[in-house]
């Protein structure tokens, strides 16, 4: 399909790829990983033929159709409907359906004019050739499958935000029907609906696929290889990305085994030459040495990755058990009422995860517990809470004629200058960057130094609006880390699952005006929605459909009768054992993870025991559980 051959690119004087190889093939699904300016985004636009390689080759099968989404579409403008936009995606059937709207309307006065009539007849075959009839519901289809309503298909384009405008260039550039799709970080923007969205779309999506993202959990789901650009060079590696961690986990090993094998053959070898060369009769064997050596494919050393960087984030004092009890009466935009009637509290030690899909109320949410936004109600906070706010709307109250450095080091003094630039480089800051201005800095730059100064404000419980956007992979998981070592309480707002399933012990969501918890982490959370969703299927069985008159079903029998209900009953009954396992489970989880537990031998072993036995009959009665679902839909 394509193949790139020892290519070498360079970019502002610094080689991106040099001596790069890669073959791509027909309905491969790829995701191309690198550390942050690696050239990843360069490589997609180098396939696209936007970048001129500066020697090797670049082959593409004749007549491949490429579609490109990436970040500069923002820049797109117009006054037309959303719908138009996705609509320009079929310039052929718009083009037919003008022509054939003229035809029918000079009609409507030339009667007799049957060349006109021959026109129209081949117009109207080949438009129900290219489905015509078809396109503008299948473009509704896709914005509605990205989180457009049917009111939204209507509106000016211009009327949307960035990420709005981002959902309808992909769905365009999805109704093209590529044979590949580059997508640079196409997941920017979408709530998780949407991302669940995309992830279905692009299994079911029968071409080619390569995407730069840094979200985990979707590159699991959807890619079956990677190509890593490392060292200039492409590496490939079959599987998803939590296959990709192990495979390159093994081959560094190997590769650090053979350099040092051969580092010490070679070090053997000068030695050899040195006492040669000292010699006249051994002369020619040194050099025939040397030139053994100079032929030999040398073994590179492992390049390590970015260092690792523990960043410690105390709180200066501990607050009350309870940190803030919100009572809501009603929250509302105009006659859209977001929140009415509910309540929720958080606990100290509490880190919560709210998601949901964009518009549900999640930002505000996080805006009214910080005191910021007005609502109908009270949020009752104990004492000694220190609350700390990370949005997009924090960066303006960086100081833009500070450098980085100097931003950080007036926010937190008592920090030495080799720790903040530690700091500095974990967000992506390193070297000279630190003496950057602030005024200069990109709008993801900013959002990274806000971020930083929040992990630096000792305060006791965090509100974090998407902290981990603008963030690579490595930096994601420096901020897992500080989240997980954090003795204080948070709630997050993200859309990254991966980020979420590591940092998160309660989910809330809104639903009806209402929010909803759940006591648990994410990945918990997700197996317990599929349960529900299953059993709601079986409870939607159980309404009464519209019998044919002329041929109704035959009743069961008063013993197959009996025995649905004892099943149904078992079922029920089975769903509150699996509850109260998990909540065992989850709790022993935490005292697991107790220093006063695991520091004690003795006892860590009792509990890990006791938990082991729980999750043995957890995964036992799931199974029971998932056979009575099957027997209930049989009953059916």
């Amino acid at each position: 399909m394509i193949t790139l051959h020892q290519v070498r690119f360079a970019f502002g004087g610094r080689y991106l790829l040099d001596g790069a190889s890669w073959q791509i093939n027909p309905g491969e699904k790829i995701g191309l990983i690198g550390r942050n300016g690696t050239g990843k985004s360069t490589l997609l636009r180098i396939i696209n033929e936007e970048y001129s390689i500066e020697s090797g080759t670049l082959q593409k099968m004749r007549g491949l159709r490429i579609a490109f989404f990436n970040q500069d579409l923002l820049s797109y403008d117009t006054e037309n409907s959303v719908l138009s936009v996705a609509l320009e995606a079929f310039p052929e059937q718009l083009e037919l359906d003008e022509r054939i709207h003229r035809i029918v309307h000079r009609l409507e006065t030339e009667h007799d004019n049957e060349a006109l009539l021959h026109e129209l007849h081949d117009a109207q075959e080949r438009f129900a050739m290219i489905d015509g009839y078809q396109f503008r519901q299948n473009a509704a289809t896709v914005l509605e499958g990205l989180g457009f309503t049917t009111r939204d298909l209507e509106r000016p384009f211009r009327e949307f935000s960035g990420g709005w405008r981002m959902r309808a260039l992909l769905a365009r550039m999805m109704l093209r029907d590529p044979d590949m799709l580059l997508l640079d970080e196409p997941t920017n923007h979408l709530d998780l609906p949407s991302i669940e969205w995309l992830e279905n779309y692009l299994k079911s999506y029968q071409g080619t696929v390569i995407v730069v993202s840094h979200d985990r959990w979707f590159l699991d789901r959807i890619v079956n290889k990677i190509a890593e650009i490392d060292q200039r060079k492409i590496s490939l590696y079959s599987g998803n990305f939590s296959e990709y961690i192990d495979q390159k986990s093994q081959r560094l090993a190997l590769q650090e085994a053979a350099y040092r094998n051969q580092q010490k053959f070679l070090e053997e070898q000068n030695k050899l030459i040195d006492r040669f060369r000292a010699k006249a009769s051994k002369a020619s064997m040194a050099q025939s040495r040397i030139k053994m050596l100079e032929r030999m494919e040398k073994v590179e050393a492992v390049d390590s990755e970015a260092p690792t960087i523990r960043i410690r984030f105390d709180a200066a004092r501990q607050p009350g058990k309870i940190i803030s009890h919100l009572i809501i009466q009603d929250k509302r935009f105009g006659d859209n009422v977001l929140l009415h009637d509910t309540e929720a509290m958080i606990r100290r030690g509490d880190k919560i995860a709210l998601i949901g899909a964009n518009g549900k109320g999640k930002s505000t949410l996080l805006r009214m517990i910080n005191g910021s936004e007005p609502y109908d109600g009270k949020a009752e906070t104990v004492y000694n809470v220190d609350a700390a706010f990370y949005a997009q709307h924090q960066l303006e109250s960086l100081h833009l004629q500070n450098d980085l450095l100097t931003e950080l080091q007036s926010f937190a003094p008592e920090k030495k200058e080799s720790e903040l630039r530690g700091i500095l480089g974990s967000f992506l800051f390193s070297g000279d960057d630190v003496f950057k201005k602030i005024s200069v800095l990109s709008g993801g730059e900013k959002a990274r130094i806000a971020l930083a100064k929040v992990l630096l404000s000792k305060a006791n419980f965090l509100l974090l609006d998407e902290p981990t956007n603008h963030l690579d992979m490595a930096t994601v998981s420096m901020l897992v880390d500080v989240l997980n070592d954090y003795e204080g309480s948070f709630l997050v707002v993200s859309h990254d699952r991966h980020f979420l399933s590591c940092v998160a012990n309660r989910i809330w969501w809104i639903e009806d005006q209402h929010l909803r918890t759940y006591e648990g982490s994410y990945e918990e959370y997700e197996e317990w929605k599929t349960r529900q969703l299953k059993a709601e299927a079986v409870a939607a069985k159980k309404q009464p459909v519209q019998q044919k008159v002329e041929k109704p079903k035959p009743e069961r029998s008063d013993e197959e009768k009996k025995q649905r209900q004892r099943t149904q009953k078992k079922f029920d009954k089975l769903e509150e054992e699996l509850e109260q396992l998990r909540q065992s489970r989850h709790e022993l989880e935490n005292l697991l993870a107790r220093p006063e537990v695991y520091s004690d031998p003795g006892k860590f072993q009792d509990h890990l025991d006791r938990f082991n036995r729980i999750d043995a009959d957890f995964q036992a009665k799931t199974r029971e559980w998932e056979e009575l679902f099957e027997q209930l839909s049989g009953m059916e």
